[in-house]
């Protein structure tokens, strides 16, 4: 059946987390409540899209340029980690563990995808450890094969400047129980133990 909200049903699927069947659902909630849910997202959308930009330096998502971390003179700009997208460095910041600044990878080098070294921002990753006087880099990639990879990659391109390079930490989460862990994730907690 066709009607007038197959337009926005088809956006709000593309949605991360939305299928046709939620985005129907969601099209149809919104439509049920133009005054109080359907026009004031409208507005905040358009005035999202006009004010909201990445940043020049690190590309976090901000109204300002650059963003509020990298004007912030009380970070520790020698230390930066790297991340594969804003939602990783958003998660970071909430958790309020890293008092440095960071880098946008834009992503992780994927042959399957076509995603080389020239799609994710490398070299403004390299400016910034030549320019901007970095002693630490924290590579905060997703434990995946790509991610990994890309780690790699880096160390490699990053080894003639001299910084120290770091990674996350990976095993037994806090809270965590042995019998539900993944066999993965026990095999990296038993490769990284550390004396007690």
């Amino acid at each position: 059946m066709t009607t007038g909200l197959d337009p926005l049903i088809r956006l709000l699927s593309k949605l991360p987390g939305l299928g046709p069947r939620s985005a129907r659902r969601l099209a149809l909630h919104l439509v049920s409540h133009k005054e109080t849910v359907l026009e004031p997202l409208a507005r905040t959308l358009a005035e999202t899209a006009e004010t909201v930009r990445p940043c020049s330096i690190c590309g976090n998502l901000d109204l300002h340029d650059p963003c509020t971390i990298c004007s912030d003179s009380r970070r520790d700009k020698s230390t930066l980690c790297l991340v594969e997208d804003v939602a990783d460095l958003w998660a970071l910041e909430r958790a309020m563990a890293h008092r440095g600044t960071y880098h946008v990878l834009g992503g992780v080098l994927s042959a399957l995808d076509g995603i080389g070294p020239d799609d994710l921002a490398i070299g403004g990753l390299l400016q910034r450890v030549e320019v901007d006087g970095v002693s630490e880099v924290i590579l905060a990639l997703s434990a995946t094969m790509d991610g990994q990879t890309t780690a790699h990659y880096l160390a490699e391109r990053l080894a003639p400047t001299g910084v120290t390079l770091s990674g996350l930490a990976q095993g037994v989460p806090v809270g965590g129980e042995l019998d539900y862990l993944d066999d993965g994730t026990l095999a990296a907690a038993l490769k990284a133990r550390r004396p007690v």
